[in-house]
This record gives C-alpha cells, structure tokens and sequence, in this order.
C-alpha cells in the first residue's frame, strides 16, 4: 500500500521547481533574463547582451563592459484545467485551475579581470515547477499540491582567444526542496484516506561551458553545453494520523537532471535591425525511470524522450533610446499522455513574444518582456493508489519579466 505514494513523491522531487508549468523544455525554466523574454530567447547563446549570458553562454561575457550588473524579475501564471473522469467513481470536481502567481528572480555579475579574461556569478532557478487542485478533487489520491524550490550559484570565467573566438566554462552548485501532498486510502473504498506530505531537499553541482564565434562584423556564432546534475533526495513522509505510523519514515531517490545543448545565431541585418535564431536539446530520456530506496523499495519506468526546442526573433532598433523585440518559439513535450502525470500536466508549447529595452544613460538600462504560451492539451491516462484519470487539460502559461541593468 505504501510503495506507491512514495513512487509519486519522488517523481514530485526530481521534477518540481519553483514556478508553475514549466516553460523550456520538460520541466526546465528558460526565464533566466528578461532581455531575453522578447525575442523567446531566440539566439540566447549567441547575442551576448548583458551579464545574464553568463547563463546562456559564458563565453559571451567577452563582448560586456568592464563591469556589469544584472538584476531580473518574472511574475508566471500558468493556468491548468483538467476535466475527465476518475475510476472508480470516489466523488469530486475536477480540481480547479492547477496553476498559480510565482515569482521567479535572477542576478547576474559579470567583470573583466584582464583584457582577456572575464569572471562572473549567476544566481537562478534552472527547473521548476508548482501546481495545486482543490483539496477534494477527484484526482486527490494521486497529487494535490506539489512545490519544489531550485537555486543555482553558476560561478564563471571566460576567455578571449582571438578577436572573433572566445570560450568560458561554469560551475553549478544547485539546491533543491521539495514539498508534496496528495489524499492516502488506507485500504478499498469506502476506508478512511489521511493527508500525506512530503518533504526532501539535496544539493548538486553540474557544469556549463560555452564558445563564440564571430564570423563576419555582421554574424556570430554561439554553443553552449549544461551538463547534467545528480541529486540524491533525502526526505521524509508524514501523516497527521497516529494509526497509519507505518506511512511515516525516510526515503530517498538518485534522479538525474538532464543536459542540454544550445546552438545559436546572431545576424545584425542592419544599423537599426537585428535577427536571431536558436535550436536546443535537451537529453530528457535519462529520466528512463525512477529507483526508490529506504523504507519503499520500488524502480518505476518513466519513457521521456529526448527533445528539441526552436525559435526565432528581431529586434529593431528604434532609436538610441529605444529597442523593440518579437520572438516565436516552439517546445516539443517529453512525455505522452499515458506516461504524463496529475503533478506534471505539460504538454508541446507554442511561444508569442515581444518585449523592449529603454536605455536609462550609457551605463544603465530597463528591459521589459511578455510571452503567451499556447498549451497543446495534454492528455491524462494516469493510475495511482487504485484510481485512474482520464481526460484531459486546458493549459496556458503567460509570462512578464522585467530586468535593471547596470554597468560600471
């Protein structure tokens, strides 16, 4: 009776992060600059704008000033409706919106140490992911609330071999929390359910490294590589009820977080016109299944795949003031409805963007973004602690970032 819940805890604990439905590819959180956000990240390796590419490509921080401070703010609201069916019939609405208000933020210090050779520190959350149904929905016996907290210290350097070639490389120390309840029967219909929550957290540490390359006046090149991060979640479950003690004890779970490749262009068109383009991967079929150890001794097959993401964007240049930007974007889904579950609703996303900068002085700037995320419906055909949902979900997911960006 037991195994089950703790297979969903753990799958809640390498999958969650800290910010609705998930926005990149799987469950990874793209937000990682608002300067971005306009033109759907398109060419996020590759344009070098600001110190947040210490993220997207370190080696960029070879085109910054000497010194640069970045310091970045998104307000997400996913929306997440299922509607079905539960068998067997126990009683209960569909849940509600699944989705609600979070605050992602990110901070970015980029300096030149020599003419060469530049050191930077990012601060941000990699993965996310936050959903939480009406307390007596139908689906309470396999997820009610699931919220993870991610931060990551990426430590940089970047190095300037030729006036058209730079490389950098990152370290990622990452922290993960995670929170989780869902309704536990304690034997068939009609036996009494408790409310069982979960709590773990673990630290990681990944790398990331990145190369540039400016191919004419006009056109640059970036790469960039995140390499995976392993955790090993330690955590407890819990009950408020004394008769069902035997749910209450430790558990853990080696997860692996996925890589990612990013190849991206950069092309000024014109003075006032500039395009980008950008195709990523990420290595979702790591996540092939899912061994738990401790009190519950269970190894569950999982079948995410591997997938890509593509974009492409203009910024114009208005005037000296002023910068204008535009973005669409696609994001394939890792998982298929038989394999998707209630704490993960994602599906294939499709991007429409626009955002801007204003140029303060020479030495500050604001940049401001907002994305619609048009959902493709994923389906449900999930089973867990005797029940099985069938149906499916009206998904959407909006987003608006601002950013202040300071050089010295």
């Amino acid at each position: 009776m037991s195994a089950l819940p703790f297979n969903r805890v753990t799958l809640g604990l390498a999958l969650a992060g800290f910010a609705g439905l998930s926005h990149a590819a799987g469950f990874a959180l793209i937000e990682q600059n608002a300067s971005g956000l306009g033109n759907a990240y398109a060419g996020a390796a590759a344009v070098a704008a600001d110190a947040s590419t210490v993220y997207f490509n370190p080696a960029g921080m070879t085109l910054l000033p000497d010194r640069q401070l970045v310091v970045a703010g998104h307000l997400i609201k996913p929306r997440a409706a299922f509607s079905g069916t539960v068998t067997p019939a126990i009683g209960g609405g569909n849940g509600g919106d699944a989705g609600g208000w979070a605050l992602v933020p990110n901070a970015y210090l980029a300096y030149r140490l020599t003419p060469d050779v530049h050191l930077g520190l990012g601060l941000n959350s990699p993965f996310g992911l936050k959903t939480e149904y009406d307390p007596d929905w139908i689906g309470r016996f396999q997820a009610i609330k699931s919220e993870v907290k991610t931060v990551n210290l990426n430590p940089s350097i970047a190095y300037k071999v030729s006036n058209a070639f730079s490389v950098g490389a990152g370290l990622n120390v990452q922290w993960i929390e995670a929170t989780l309840t869902h309704r536990q029967p304690l034997g068939a219909p009609p036996a009494p359910v408790t409310l069982m929550k979960i709590k773990g957290d673990d630290f990681g540490w990944g790398y990331n490294l990145g190369a540039l390359w400016q191919l004419s006046s006009a056109t640059r090149v970036g790469l960039s590589y995140r390499s995976e991060v392993n955790f090993t979640l330690d955590g407890t479950s819990s009950t408020s009820d004394p008769v069902v003690a035997s749910l209450n004890g430790p558990v853990t779970a080696e997860v692996t977080l996925p890589d990612s490749v990013s190849l991206s262009v950069f092309h000024k068109l014109s003075p006032r016109w500039d395009l980008l383009a950008d195709l990523s991967w990420t290595g979702w079929s790591d996540f092939d299944e899912l061994p738990i150890k401790g009190t519950v001794k269970k190894t569950t097959p999982e079948n995410w795949q591997d997938i890509l993401r593509y974009s492409l964007g203009v910024t114009w240049h208005m005037s000296e003031k002023l910068s204008l930007r535009g973005g669409v974007a696609y994001d394939e889904a890792p998982v298929s409805d038989l394999d998707r579950t209630a704490r993960i609703p994602d599906g294939a996303r499709t991007w429409i963007a626009f955002g801007g900068q204003y140029r303060l002085s020479k030495q500050s700037a604001l940049d401001f973004g907002y994305a619609h995320l048009f959902v493709n419906a994923p389906g449900l055909r999930s089973s867990d602690n005797g029940t099985t949902l069938n149906g499916e979900y009206d998904s959407q997911v909006d987003i608006l970032s601002a950013q202040y960006t300071h050089s010295f």
